[in-house]
């Protein structure tokens, strides 16, 4: 048993440091699409289906996070939200759906949308990243260019392709399709997922890039506070009033 904790954190240790390598230039670019549509009076949303909304989520609400992060929601597909919990992968394959989730948002031209999905092969995601940049919308992919790039991995959405096809900036995960780095004598699959792990360090560091960006420029900086220390909350209620033209998950 000791033996394999160790061999998981060291697969998801050699993940994040061939991802950190892999996205430098892209986590900067990443960065600088956020810090734009900041300074721009856009809004931020982020959206993922299934387990991939997990690090969207991560993004909004956030002690220490921008504050403009909302969560665009599309019932049925925020983590494991229905039951039976295999409706969710249905919903994900139905064409339609992510057009009119983001058409009945408050998103609009000059916002940015990230949009998480580790293998970029559904309807939903592909659907939703096509359609937020007619809006326009910027739009960042976390996803695994390993997948498109599988002959075991085949795309569902009509138009052939991959959510990467569709984004301005793509945050390569590099996880393998599967999603499963250990295995063990006499199981007959692998396990241990790290994509969660990596999405979500990918978006933080983005996010603090982002931070460190609009501080350099001169800009305001809505940061959010944890609401467990001290004066964090009234500091909150701050930015609530100042942004709430941006924020939407208080509504």
């Amino acid at each position: 048993m000791s033996d394999l904790v160790g061999e998981y954190f060291d697969a998801a240790q050699r993940q994040l440091e061939q991802v950190r390598k892999r996205n430098g230039p892209s986590v900067g670019e990443a960065a600088r699409r956020i810090a734009d549509a900041v300074e721009g009076g856009g809004a931020l949303f982020a959206f993922g289906a299934g387990h991939s909304s997990l690090p969207a989520q991560d993004l909004v609400y956030r002690a220490g996070g921008l504050a403009l992060f909302n969560l665009l929601a599309v019932p049925g597909l925020i983590g494991v939200d229905v039951m039976p919990a295999p409706l969710g992968s249905a919903l994900e394959r139905v064409a339609g759906l992510a057009e009119a989730a983001l058409d009945a948002s408050p998103a609009r031209a000059g916002d940015l949308l990230i949009v998480v999905s580790l293998s970029g092969r559904n309807v939903v995601p592909v659907e939703m990243a096509r359609h937020a940049r007619e809006k326009g919308m910027t739009v960042i992919a976390v996803t695994s260019e390993a997948y498109a790039e599988s002959p075991e991995v085949t795309a569902k959405h009509p138009s052939g392709t991959f959510l990467r096809d569709n984004a301005d900036v793509v945050l390569d995960t590099a996880v393998a399709p599967g999603d499963a780095e250990l295995s063990a004598d006499g199981l007959p699959t692998r396990f241990g997922s790290v994509s969660t792990v990596v999405a979500c360090a990918l978006l933080q560091a983005a996010q603090a890039a982002a931070v460190a960006l609009l501080h350099e420029r001169g800009a305001t900086v809505p940061l959010l506070r944890s609401g467990n220390v001290d004066g964090g909350l009234e500091w909150n209620a701050r930015l609530f009033a100042e942004h709430g033209d941006r924020i939407f998950y208080r509504r």
